[in-house]
């Protein structure tokens, strides 16, 4: 296991206002014996702290995929732009955006 990851800050105008985030990127993450290997991404929210985002809820997201995959988008920064624009026009993300504007009382 490889724990050196790139870095990435990028900034969404998401619905309630710009959300700065940060695509935390590791190639290698896992090499098996076949020669494969797995990749990691994490996505975090940094202002606001672990804001929603469509591809996550919780502003946390930890994922593992094939590197090739993500390779072939242009990189990990413009496969969760991808992530993220698709996701964006998703109903359930609209009704997290609106959800998350409103004041709860419970």
């Amino acid at each position: 296991m490889h724990t050196d990851y790139a870095i990435i800050r990028k900034n969404w105008n998401g619905p309630n206002g710009p959300i700065e985030f940060e695509i935390r990127w590791n190639a290698d993450y896992v090499a098996f014996d076949d020669g494969q290997s797995m990749a990691h991404l994490e996505i975090e929210s940094i202002s606001p702290a672990r804001a929603p985002l469509p591809i996550t809820a919780t502003g946390y997201r930890s994922y593992f995929i094939n590197r090739d995959n993500v390779e072939q988008m242009g990189g990990p920064e413009a496969y969760v732009e991808a992530w993220i624009d698709e996701l964006s026009n998703t109903h359930a993300w609209r009704e997290t955006a609106t959800a998350s504007r409103q004041l709860a009382l419970f």
